[in-house]
């Protein structure tokens, strides 16, 4: 029998373009890093840290003896070593599909990285911490299901003579097995300059809470962004 002609689809619409995101204000932050890890006996951990943002998007974050500076327009970040006076380039990764967090000034070890699951995001709303007016967001991190183990062929079991008159025992049903904990960072970013002003992420690491005090208002020295003169680019 002769095929029926397919009738004609309807041409689809064009999207809209998505509008590009507004640019974030220049600022700068002193900020206070306590990590608390899990381990009975750990005593908390804090480490200072800066963060600046010029006005075309580049970050600059200093902690300790080393510095990393991103570049969203060249897809480029550079870490620079203050101890052997050396710049390396590295080129940035492609933006997941996940909704991002703020930036901060470190990250804990326990963190997910690559999970398969995009974070769930919950709005907290907005506050004030220490008079600055901010706006909460809680990202919770499920680790992935463990992998199933093959079943396992047992061997035949030997019958075994009943009993007279002695009824079999019930058999108790398997436990369940504890769901592993999630990793919950909890962000409280300004309304105004942008920046994170309270982060706190707990996880099966322990705790990690960064206070961010916002500095003074204005674009940051263009040399913050640079190589420095006397630094060796490798």
């Amino acid at each position: 029998m002769p095929q029926m002609p397919q009738p004609p689809q309807a041409p689809q619409p064009p999207q809209a373009p998505q509008a590009p995101a507004p640019p974030l204000p220049p600022a700068c932050a002193d900020c206070m890093t306590t990590l608390q890890l899990a381990q009975p006996g750990a005593l908390p951990q804090q480490s200072p840290s800066q963060m600046f943002r010029s006005a075309d998007g580049k970050m600059r974050v200093d902690t300790g003896n080393t510095s990393v500076i991103t570049d969203p327009a060249s897809q480029k970040a550079m870490v620079l070593d203050h101890i052997k006076k050396e710049a390396h380039m590295f080129p940035l990764p492609q933006a997941p599909q996940a909704p991002q967090m703020p930036q901060m000034p470190q990250m804990p070890g326990g963190l997910p990285s690559n999970m398969p699951k995009p974070p769930q995001v919950e709005d907290l709303g907005k506050g004030f911490i220490e008079g600055h007016e901010v706006e909460g967001k809680k990202y919770t991190f499920h680790p992935p299901d463990p992998p199933k183990l093959p079943d396992v062929p047992k061997p035949p079991e030997l019958a075994k003579p009943a009993m007279p008159g002695m009824p079999n025992a019930p058999q108790m049903p398997p436990m369940p097995p504890k769901p592993p904990m999630p990793t919950v960072a909890e962000v409280w970013t300004s309304t105004e300059t942008k920046m994170p002003v309270l982060t706190k992420v707990t996880g099966p690491f322990g705790q990690q809470v960064c206070h961010c005090k916002p500095g003074a208002p204005g674009e940051p020295p263009p040399a913050k962004f640079q190589v420095p003169p006397d630094y060796k680019l490798t």
